[in-house]
């Protein structure tokens, strides 16, 4: 081997974010290879109310191997075929952002395309009637794919939630199988090289010196090493996503088990709702700007589907993120990396989008500077059009009910979200640039879900006759519709195949 490679890995704080990096490189990297180490603190308290995933999480489990039925028993998890918006384009309204297709394509355009044409004659249901999830998730349906031909049966798209520290565990039991130790201990002092500013060491409150070639920072929000010893600086993005304060608590599991996320827009904010085997997650998420700390905690206990089970937890935190999310031989994951608010479930994407990125580009002790660079351009990239789609939702309202609304609705917005908006609003035109995370589906969900409604449609789809986009989209909601009856429900899914045995406390 060459004697360039890494032979030390040290991460910093335990959680999510660091148990995924451990995971990962307990994987794949041989403990002959380069040894890694995690150092966690006891003493730091966890959220403990639920944490809701997007479907990219899958991929994640199955790079690591980890059967899900075991993987959701052990986190009391449950399924999740996308998330529920209350009162967010107007007070009363609701619609699904739902994973997974909408409609079939045809011809050389996207279904959505000529579903603008019909819905604007008045020929169309409502976009969720041509997805399966849409339909099946508030029926509290919910299946694996089957080998089913061309059904949509054969393709459902789904994601996780779950009880996040129990996850953590979970992931530390793995990581730990596989090499990575793990250290309790708290961190007193960072040591840099005298000659480049790179990391060198820390120092834990036993006295020991942990020396590394890479530091992963999973400190959480005070980014202990990325900026309390390199500076390396935020970017602040508060004036588009002005909520800083979240209320989180607990409450008794209610009936039934519906297999999707709830977000529901209040006058400063929005409160979320992640139903698990064992409990239901909430959390009111707030502008301090706009509503004082009291007042938010009483409307997170005012609108609980079941009794607290703990006392509310008050976080506080700022949108943004690093300038670097690497910056010399210190790699930031999670929260230290920066924070985009949890209101489309991206934050474990980013770290594990994170994982992949760092594994792609994994340096030698030289920590090439291109590789170093790519690494925050790509990084850059996703949390900048991850921060677009979450201030789309803000924007896109009609209410005028609050200050805090009135501020959302005329606030100005990045560039390159104002040029996503105008290209819409023209004739339905939706582009996914370079791969960014939201594909065109999910934007159009947001878009029709909040009200806001195209001028015209896209030229091409008067190709089609409108007698026969009618029968095809008449077929096409009939089949969806079949599909779902033959559905189980997600209890009865859970029941037969995941069922997590009662916790010990309840």
């Amino acid at each position: 081997m060459s004697d360039k490679n890494l032979r030390n890995i040290v991460i910093v704080g335990g959680g999510t974010a660091g148990w995924m990096a451990a995971a990962t490189l307990g994987r794949f990297l041989k403990d002959s290879f380069c040894k890694v180490r995690l150092i966690e603190a006891e003493d730091i308290p966890t959220v403990g109310v639920g944490e809701a995933t997007i479907p990219q999480i899958q991929v994640f489990n199955r790079t690591l191997g980890i059967d899900e039925n075991e993987f959701i028993k052990r986190t009391q998890g449950t399924f999740k075929l996308g998330i529920e918006f209350v009162n967010w384009g107007k007070v009363g309204d609701s619609y699904i952002h739902a994973f997974g297709d909408v409609g079939n394509d045809m011809d050389s355009l996207q279904f959505y395309h000529y579903w603008w044409k019909m819905r604007q004659q008045g020929h169309a249901d409502d976009i969720g009637a041509y997805s399966l999830n849409a339909v099946a998730a508030p029926l509290g349906k919910f299946m694996r794919s089957v080998d089913a031909g061309n059904s949509p049966l054969s393709k459902i798209v789904y994601a996780y939630q779950f009880d996040a520290g129990l996850y953590a565990q979970f992931l530390r039991e793995y990581a730990g199988a596989r090499g990575v130790s793990r250290t309790l201990a708290k961190i007193v002092e960072t040591r840099l090289r005298a000659s480049d500013g790179f990391i060198e060491s820390v120092v834990l409150d036993n006295g020991e010196i942990v020396q590394g070639d890479l530091f992963i920072d999973c400190s959480g929000f005070q980014g202990l090493l990325i900026e309390k010893a390199l500076n390396t600086g935020f970017e602040d993005w508060s004036h588009w996503l002005p909520c800083d304060r979240a209320w989180a608590v607990p409450c008794e599991r209610t009936e039934p088990l519906l297999p999707y996320t709830r977000s529901t827009a209040h006058s400063a904010g929005w409160q979320w709702r992640i139903p698990l085997q064992h409990r239901t997650g909430n959390g009111h998420v707030f502008s301090s700007k706009f509503m004082g700390e009291d007042e938010a905690r009483e409307i997170l206990m005012a609108n609980l589907s079941g009794k607290a089970l703990a006392e509310p937890r008050l976080l506080k935190f700022s949108t943004g993120k690093r300038l670097k999310a690497w910056n010399k031989n210190c790699v930031a994951f999670g929260l230290s990396g920066g924070f985009i608010e949890p209101l489309e479930s991206t934050s474990i994407h980013l770290v594990q989008s994170g994982i992949a990125r760092l594994m792609s580009l994994f340096p030698n002790r030289d920590f090439n500077q291109h590789d170093i660079d790519l690494f925050n351009q790509q990084t850059d990239f996703e949390y900048e059009r991850i921060r677009d789609f979450i201030i789309l939702h803000y924007k896109a309202t009609e209410r005028s009910d609050s200050e805090f609304w009135n501020y959302c609705r005329t606030m100005s917005i990045p560039d390159s979200l104002k040029q996503k908006i105008d290209q819409f609003m023209e004739n339905g035109q939706i582009h996914r640039t370079n791969m960014e995370l939201f594909n065109d589906t999910s934007w159009l969900e947001v878009f029709h879900g909040q009200g806001m409604h195209p001028k015209s449609y896209h030229p091409l789809v008067d190709l089609v006759a409108d007698d026969e986009l009618k029968r095809r989209m008449a077929f096409i909601k009939n089949v969806i519709d079949k599909s779902v009856e033959a559905m189980p429900s997600q209890q009865e899914f859970i029941q037969h195949y995941c069922l997590a045995p009662k916790p010990l406390n309840m």
